[in-house]
């Protein structure tokens, strides 16, 4: 099976994106096909050789059609080019929708004069037919489909509301003389016609325009990309297109720089900010050795890199390429919002139907005027655009948001479990800690500095592959003092090392060493059992037969954890560390973390397993780690989340990815979570909400208590700004500070 992406032309309203849904669905091949409202977007997920004409034809064949989308930033302003095709119509519109209030406030205001009024009576014909068959032809194709297809969408409520008013006022025109004994030929109703488009068309501008910002992370972040490249080609720098830089190659980046693409720094140093890719606020540090990420910055320094990964392959594509896919995707909430729209439109045209009867029967002399007025105003007023959009508007915010902070958030429906998360279980190395282990204890005995004590430690384990000798090596280094000279070096496996320094035998290990050498430790069992139960790995350096200090390593904390974790725990959420080591290791790491359960001593291939115990005590639960072994816990879980810094496997089993390793990132996203869903949630109320209300009002139900009855004009007006006020609603998630 393969994804397919096409742009669908002529979608409307969430009943448009039912019939295409139904249309492509039915198609022998296609396993799924998801279309969104609000990037006029369809993604189907089919065998790998289907023709792309049998897809066009289906669609073609309920009034659609599908296109190629464009690729790059182009591909991104569909907003844009609507919003501009719009505009010129618009224009012209309210000068129409001007002129045809002028004309009215005219005769209702002016003494009566005859010139005055066969002008506006010729006039009024003339621009409403203008506006019907010029402006108003989405409308017409919409009836053209509903009669065509049988597919009634909002733009064939539209255009049987105002073709009915144009159509009632031009057989009057037309036929004045010979109806004007059987009924009032003077009051026509080409201003319904004129003000609804045109009203109409400025609310489907300005929604244009609102919707174009939904997706400006999108194009944000392809704006981040830069554009060339100084490469080293036969020792001289020339700058070639970003496109042509390929893997292997050497680039020299300057200060003030974008860095082209991910590598690795091979000579110099700088200060990289990151911050609009990963959203870490502190520029990093970055010296030989270290990696880089494309399209972030270079603030001070200069140095060469090696390409590691170009095009499609580096992290920035990859982030655009998980917006774009989450974006393009469909929560479950909106699965039953465009289920319900399916089911509405042909509703509503049968409550405009019932008006029209009801009012005839029940509306005494007037009752075809009142009829044939509220069933226009039912045709108008209902709005299928607003629960079309009450969702996906949202999900784009939410999910742009999310990546300008460094979240990238698989699909829609990731986005909108997150918020349901009861129980949170995270991987201890790399994910709470910092994943290395580093000295954090050095207490010398006797006659001993620190810094002696150092330097004996670096001197014996200078040419050791042992992690727990790695973190030594790195303190020691910072000292000034160079490794001094050691002779008789022997390893001794499972406990520790020894070697001759100047004429003393030192040993340096475990209490295990310490006992098989038989040198006394117990004047410092007391220092050495308060840092284990630290969680700590606690290293005796002994010379000859004399204990002279003692060396502390352990995987520390990250130093957001604790506030993190705090976090989490304010919400309600349940804190689990889940590890490998031994009880009394994380017990230390979970108190010092502030964690609510410690699973310690859990083998890789039981990870999975512990996850599904937690979902049978039907909770909600998250998984987050980095690891390979962490991968089928993470695809387990009912929100897996990965951290950024991890491996590649973990990050494309989870349904979320964190950039770098901040791990209150997963507190930002679960606030993103909830932010977005509280947004769809009044987006719908209030689509909903609107309709229930005002398609009644529109019938008559007011007219028996106080004589009102709904002017289209004011209809068209109340359904222009139930669609703007939802697409509004969701981009005020942009100002929403995590």
């Amino acid at each position: 099976m393969v994804k397919k992406t096409f742009n669908v032309e002529g979608m409307h309203c969430a009943s448009c994106v039912y019939v295409v849904e139904k249309a492509l669905t039915g198609v022998s091949g296609v396993k799924s096909a998801v279309v969104n409202l609000a990037t006029n977007k369809a993604t189907i997920e089919c065998t790998e050789n289907m023709d792309n004409t049998v897809l066009h034809d289906a669609v073609k064949n309920t009034g659609y059609a599908l296109s190629m989308p464009e690729m790059g930033a182009a591909g991104h302003d569909h907003h844009a080019m609507e919003s501009g095709a719009l505009k010129e119509q618009t224009k012209i519109s309210l000068i129409f929708v001007g002129v045809s209030i002028l004309i009215m406030l005219a005769e209702f205001m002016l003494p009566a004069n005859e010139m005055m009024s066969e002008f506006f009576h010729h006039l009024m014909p003339i621009l409403a037919t203008y506006m019907m068959f010029i402006v108003g032809r989405p409308y017409i194709a919409g009836i053209g489909r509903f009669i065509k297809y049988k597919r009634a969408d909002m733009d064939t409520l539209v255009g049987i509301g105002t073709m009915v008013a144009y159509l009632y006022s031009f057989v009057l025109s037309a036929f004045e003389l010979q109806l004007q004994k059987y009924i009032d030929t003077d009051h026509t109703y080409y201003e319904i016609t004129i003000v609804v488009i045109g009203l109409i068309t400025l609310g489907k501008y300005l929604e244009a325009r609102a919707k174009t910002h939904t997706s400006s992370a999108i194009k944000k972040l392809l704006g981040l990309q830069a554009k060339t490249a100084r490469v080293i080609r036969n020792g001289k720098d020339i700058d070639i297109p970003i496109e042509a830089v390929v893997v292997g190659d050497l680039v020299h980046v300057r200060a003030g720089e974008k860095i082209p693409v991910d590598g690795e720094i091979i000579e110099g140093e700088s200060v990289v900010d990151e911050s609009l890719v990963t959203g870490e606020s502190m520029p990093m540090s970055k010296i030989m050795g270290d990696n880089v990420i494309g399209a972030t910055i270079n603030q001070s320094g200069s140095f060469v890199m090696r390409a590691s990964k170009v095009g499609a392959d580096t992290m920035l594509a990859h982030i655009i390429q998980l917006v774009q896919d989450a974006q393009g995707s469909k929560a479950p909430i909106q699965r039953l919002a465009d289920t319900i729209s399916s089911y509405f439109v042909p509703l509503v045209l049968l409550l405009a139907g019932a008006t029209l009867i009801l009012w005839m029967f029940y509306g005494g002399t007037s009752g075809f005027i009142f009829g044939l007025y509220s069933m226009i105003s039912v045709l108008i007023i209902a709005c299928p655009c607003a629960m079309g959009l009450a969702t996906p508007t949202a999900i784009m915010v939410g999910t742009g948001k999310a990546a300008e902070h460094g979240i990238l958030i698989k699909n829609a429906e990731s986005l909108e479990r997150a918020h349901k998360i009861h129980t949170i279980v995270f991987d201890k190395t790399g994910t709470l800690t910092e994943g290395k282990p580093e000295v954090t204890d050095t207490i010398p005995f006797g006659h001993e500095t620190e810094n002696s004590i150092l330097l004996f430690a670096l001197s014996l384990e200078k040419g050791s592959q042992h992690p727990l000798a790695a973190a030594v090596i790195q303190k020691g280094e910072k000292l000034q003092s160079k490794p001094q000279k050691v002779h008789q070096f022997k390893s001794h496996v499972g406990f520790g090392v020894e070697g001759v320094i100047d004429n003393h035998v030192l040993f340096f290990g475990n209490k295990r060493l310490m006992d098989k050498e038989k040198i006394d430790y117990s004047e410092m069992a007391g220092d050495i059992k308060a840092l284990e139960m630290q969680g700590k790995t606690v290293m005796i350096l002994a010379k000859d037969t004399s204990v002279i200090g003692i060396i502390a390593v352990a995987d520390v904390i990250k130093k957001n954890t604790t506030q993190a974790i705090a976090m989490l725990q304010s919400k309600g959420i349940e804190t689990v560390m889940m590890t490998g080591d031994n009880q009394q290791t994380a017990e230390a790491i979970a108190r010092l973390a502030g964690i609510d359960t410690v699973l310690a001593e859990v083998l890789p291939a039981q990870k999975e397993a512990e996850i599904r115990k937690l979902q049978k005590k039907d909770k909600v639960v998250a998984m987050v780690g980095d690891g390979i072994n962490d991968a089928p816990a993470l695809a387990a879980a009912d929100v897996g989340i990965a951290m950024g810094s991890g491996t590649d496997i973990a990050i494309e089993t989870a349904h979320i990815t964190l950039i770098g390793s901040d791990i209150t990132k997963v507190v930002q996203a679960i606030e993103l979570s909830q932010k977005t869903m509280r947004t769809i949630k009044l987006n719908l109320f209030w689509a909903f909400g609107y309709n229930v209300i005002l398609i009644p009002v529109a019938m008559g139900v007011l007219y028996p208590v106080n004589g009102y009855v709904l002017n289209p004009m004011l209809a068209s007006v109340a359904m222009s700004l139930s669609s703007l006020s939802v697409v509004i609603n969701s981009l005020l998630l942009k100002r929403y500070r995590l």
